[in-house]
């Protein structure tokens, strides 16, 4: 387990099109490693790796359109592995599937792609407890 540097700049990272615009940069290069991203800013951008009041991603999600909330959704399943971006049943994956089967776009092979691609048992549905 190795500890990361504290970064205060990271506390004050707001889910706006600019960091939007970085993340889809970032998912569309699931393949490379840290998603062609470097050290520094893997650090910066796990600010925004969870679902809360602070990163709104359910407001965020509507604003996308289907081809991104599906990429940001395989990008935040895989993004996971990285160090500070465990999210458990606050992960983005949770709100931007959400908002994909409200429009009736979810396509019928993504949650077991998801399965096969983490280890988090929330993913894609969320805690129980937060859908009762």
């Amino acid at each position: 387990m190795s500890v990361e540097p504290f970064d205060p700049g990271a506390l004050a990272l707001k889910l706006d099109s600019a960091v939007l615009e970085e993340l889809a940069g970032a998912a569309a290069r699931l393949d490379e490693d840290g998603f062609g991203l470097d050290r520094d800013r893997i650090s910066v951008l796990a600010a925004v790796a969870r679902h809360d009041e602070k990163t709104d991603w359910k407001a965020a999600a509507v604003e996308l359109d289907t081809e991104q909330l599906i990429a940001f959704i395989r990008f935040y399943t895989v993004a996971e592995r990285l160090p500070g971006w465990e999210a458990g049943a606050r992960s983005p994956v949770i709100p931007l599937a959400a908002e994909l089967k409200q429009r009736g776009d979810y396509p019928d092979d993504l949650t077991a792609w998801i399965k096969a691609n983490t280890d988090n048992r929330f993913l894609p549905y969320g805690s129980l407890m937060d859908r009762l």
